[in-house]
């Protein structure tokens, strides 16, 4: 069994050799990226329903501003439509998450660390979730306008670049320690 260690110096001048183990350093860097490549998710998704939010905000507002009997009303559409609108939500989600998904394991298996890529990588999983959470007949969609989620998509890879796709790669190291070149005399 061969262990990867490279022996290096500190400092040009040092006496003692410094040994580098390669093999912890990809263990922590796993367990490290076990610990980002979620937190990123989850934060990209609270992103993505900001930016939802934020765009239906008017309807927000309306609704709280409605008089008693209308916000009845608007009250008893949510409890008979609740389950439905539900359905339709977690498909969209589900499939979103799914195209993420695989995105996310292209950039961590190749080490792209583009804020680019990461970006358009939200905003075509959404893309991609909207126009699969069609109903098998045509008919209702989760949201009529994708432009929302889009832009969602898009804030949402931004928010993941942010917090572990700039470091993204399993095994590709940030800084490689360097090795000091001997001093030519």
């Amino acid at each position: 069994m061969t262990v990867l260690m490279h022996v290096t110096r500190c400092v040009p001048c040092a006496p003692h050799p410094v040994v580098y183990n390669r093999r912890m350093d990809h263990v922590g860097r796993l367990l490290l990226r076990l610990l980002l490549v979620p937190l990123g998710g989850m934060v990209a998704v609270a992103v993505a329903i900001a930016v939802v939010v934020a765009a239906h905000w008017g309807a927000i507002q309306a609704l709280a501003t409605a008089d008693p009997e209308r916000q009845g009303d608007y009250m008893m559409a949510l409890v008979a439509a609740g389950p439905e609108l539900f359905v339709a939500l977690s498909t969209t989600m589900l499939y979103t998450l799914a195209a993420a998904a695989i995105g996310v394991l292209i950039a961590e298996v190749f080490a792209i660390r583009s804020w680019i890529f990461h970006a358009a990588n939200g905003g075509l999983s959404a893309w991609i979730g909207w126009s699969l959470s069609a109903s098998g007949d045509g008919g209702l969609r989760a949201f009529s306008e994708p432009k929302t989620l889009i832009a969602a998509g898009l804030a949402a890879g931004l928010a993941y670049w942010l917090i572990a796709g700039s470091t993204s790669g399993f095994f590709k190291p940030l800084r490689t320690p360097r090795i000091p070149e001997p001093a030519s005399r």
